[in-house]
């Protein structure tokens, strides 16, 4: 059994910031945990307005307090469409979709990663975070 504290793992190496200033993600549950998947508590700060793309992992977001948006970026039939955030929201990336995502207000938001991430990822220049390779371990 794993038993951790949100409190515990925010004064720790797995509280990870995001160099631009938008996030911070404390990683509660990881690769090395062997359970498939990765669960953090992220915190989106009040104004961020910033485009992701998990072309290597698949994510499920549900905001637990907040306000923003999730603008899907596509650029097939459906196009572009704005869904708002608020507490209650679950929204699933389930093909890799390209996307921003606003604060309008804080957000605390519950994410799940499949394939996990190791614990110190942050977003690549294409809002991505690297899969896990012999070479970058």
């Amino acid at each position: 059994m794993i038993v951790r504290t949100l409190q515990e793992a925010e004064k720790s190496e797995r509280r990870v910031e995001d160099p631009n200033g938008n996030w911070d993600s404390v990683r509660l549950l990881l690769k090395d945990d062997n359970m498939g998947f990765s669960f953090h508590i992220t915190t989106i700060y009040e104004g961020a307005d910033f485009q992701m793309h998990y072309q290597n992992h698949l994510e499920s977001v549900y905001c637990m307090s907040g306000e923003g948006e999730v603008e899907t970026l596509d650029a097939g039939q459906n196009g572009n469409r704005k869904y708002p955030i608020k507490p209650g929201t679950v929204y699933i990336l389930d093909k890799h979709d390209k996307h921003v995502l606003r604060a309008f207000k804080e957000m605390k938001m519950a994410c799940v990663f499949n394939p996990p991430v190791t614990g110190n990822e942050v977003h690549n220049a294409d809002g991505a975070y690297e899969l896990e390779t012999e070479e970058n371990l």
